[in-house]
C-alpha cells in the first residue's frame, strides 16, 4: 500500500483524491492539511511514500517552499507539486525545488492516477515550457528576466531585486530595459499590472 501525504486547501479535492485512491486500492492517505506550512511535519511523522503538495496553499503558505524544505530533509521522497492556476513560472520552479512531476488541476483524475504511478515507478513528469507571448519577432524572456519579472509583480525596487538575486542594481535596470523593449510596455508598474492580470504571474506564490 503506497502511503500518500495531501497538502491542499480545497476540501473537495482531498474528498476526490480519497475516493480514487479507494477506488484504486493500493493507494492510501495517511495524512492531509490544507497549510503547506505543516507538511514537513507531517511528512515527519507519518513517513510516507509520495506528497501531492498544492502550490498556493491556506494562510498564504507556499507549496513550494514546503517542497523545498522536504527535499532537503528527505532527499528519496517522491513529491509531485499541482496547482489550478496557469501561472507560467510554477512548473519550472516546482522542478527546481526538487518536485518529481508537476500537474494543472485541470487534469482528470485518471491522468492524476497515471503520474502518480510513473513517479512512484521512479520517472519525472512535467508539462512543455511555456513562455509568455510577446509581439511578433521577439525573444523570449529569459530565466534570469523572469527571476526579476516575478520580484517586479511583488512591487520589489531594483534594490531590493538585486539584493535578492546577488546582482548589481545596474544588472536589473539592464534586464528591465529588455523586459520592456520585449513586451512594448513603458514602465515597470505597466509591466507588473500586464503580468499579474494576465494571470502569468502570480505574486503571492
Amino acid at each position: 500500500m503506497t502511503r500518500i501525504v495531501i497538502v491542499d486547501d480545497h476540501e473537495s479535492l482531498r474528498d476526490s483524491f480519497r475516493i480514487a485512491f479507494e477506488t484504486a486500492g493500493d493507494l492510501s492517505i495517511v495524512a492531509e492539511t490544507a497549510n503547506a506550512n505543516e507538511a514537513l511535519d507531517l511528512v515527519r511523522r507519518t513517513r510516507p511514500d509520495l506528497v501531492l503538495m498544492d502550490v498556493c496553499t491556506a494562510e498564504g503558505a507556499s507549496g513550494l517552499e514546503a517542497t523545498r524544505q522536504i527535499r532537503e530533509v528527505f532527499p528519496d521522497l517522491k513529491i509531485i507539486v499541482m496547482s489550478g492556476f496557469d501561472e507560467i513560472s510554477y512548473a519550472p520552479r516546482a522542478k527546481e525545488a526538487g518536485a518529481d512531476a508537476f500537474v494543472y488541476k485541470s487534469k482528470s483524475m485518471a491522468f492524476f492516477l497515471e503520474i502518480i504511478q510513473k513517479v512512484l515507478a521512479g520517472e519525472q513528469w512535467f508539462p512543455e515550457p511555456r513562455t509568455i507571448p510577446l509581439p511578433k519577432g521577439e525573444a523570449p524572456l529569459t530565466a534570469r528576466e523572469m527571476e526579476i519579472l516575478r520580484l517586479i509583480c511583488q512591487y520589489r525596487t531594483r534594490n531590493e531585486i538585486a539584493r535578492e538575486l546577488y546582482i548589481q542594481p545596474d544588472t536589473v535596470k539592464y534586464h528591465v530595459s529588455n523586459m520592456l523593449a520585449k513586451t512594448g510596455c513603458s514602465t515597470t508598474a505597466e509591466l507588473a499590472i500586464l503580468m499579474i492580470s494576465s494571470g502569468w504571474i502570480n505574486p503571492r506564490y
